[in-house]
C-alpha cells in the first residue's frame, strides 16, 4: 500500500502543480488583454453619474448644442472637475458662434496638447465666484475672473456686457449661473 502510494502521490502533485501553472498562465494573459483594452478613467468628481441633484455648470454646458466648442475647450484643458465644485461659481459661457468669430485656426491651436495651460488661462477668465443674477450685475464696474485679471462690466440699456461680451441669457445651476455670452472674454496680458 506504501509503494502504491508513493508512486501515486508524486504523479498528483506534478499534475496539480502543471494545472495551477496552466490556470495561472491563463488568467495572466486574460488580465493582459483586460488592461490593454481599458482605457485611463478620468477621476474626479465631475465624472460621477447624477440623475438627481441640480445640474451644476459643466451639466448645462455640455447639455448645449450652443456650446459643443467650450465643451471640448474645457475636456482638452481638463477643467471638468473645477466646474463642478460647490461654488457658487459664475460661467460666462461663449456659444459656438462666438468661438467662430475667432481668427481662422484660433480654436484648432488652442486645442493641441501643447497649449493646455493657454487654453485653461482663457477658460479661466470666463470664470467668477459668486452667483448673481444680471440684474444684480449692473451694480459692478469690474469683476474680479479666476484668472486673477478683472474684466469691465458695462451697462447699455437694458444689457450688460462683461469684458466685451454681451449676456444672452442666464441658466441657474446647483453650483452657480450660466451666462451664455456672445463672445470670447480674451484675458488682456502686458
Amino acid at each position: 500500500m506504501k509503494s502504491y502510494l508513493l508512486k501515486i502521490c508524486p504523479a498528483l502533485f506534478l499534475i496539480g502543480l502543471l494545472g495551477c501553472k496552466n490556470d495561472q498562465q491563463a488568467n495572466t494573459d486574460n488580465s493582459t488583454v483586460t488592461t490593454e483594452q481599458e482605457q485611463p478613467a478620468k477621476q474626479g468628481q465631475a465624472f460621477i453619474k447624477d440623475d438627481v441633484s441640480e445640474p451644476t455648470v459643466l451639466d448645462i454646458a455640455k447639455g448645449s448644442e450652443d456650446h459643443t466648442t467650450l465643451v471640448a475647450a474645457i475636456e482638452a484643458a481638463e477643467l471638468e472637475n473645477v466646474l463642478v465644485n460647490a461654488g457658487p461659481l459664475m460661467v460666462f459661457a461663449p456659444t459656438n458662434e462666438a468661438f467662430d468669430a475667432l481668427p481662422e485656426g484660433t480654436v484648432e491651436n488652442l486645442l493641441k496638447p501643447e497649449n493646455k495651460d493657454k487654453l485653461a488661462f482663457i477658460l479661466k477668465h470666463h470664470v467668477t465666484p459668486g452667483k448673481y443674477d444680471k440684474e444684480f450685475l449692473k451694480k459692478f464696474k469690474k469683476l474680479g475672473q479666476a484668472s486673477d485679471l478683472n474684466v469691465p462690466v458695462e451697462v447699455k440699456g437694458e444689457d450688460v456686457y462683461v469684458g466685451g461680451a454681451k449676456i444672452l441669457a442666464s441658466i441657474p445651476a446647483g453650483n452657480g449661473i450660466v451666462h451664455v455670452v456672445d463672445k470670447v472674454i480674451l484675458p488682456e496680458t502686458n
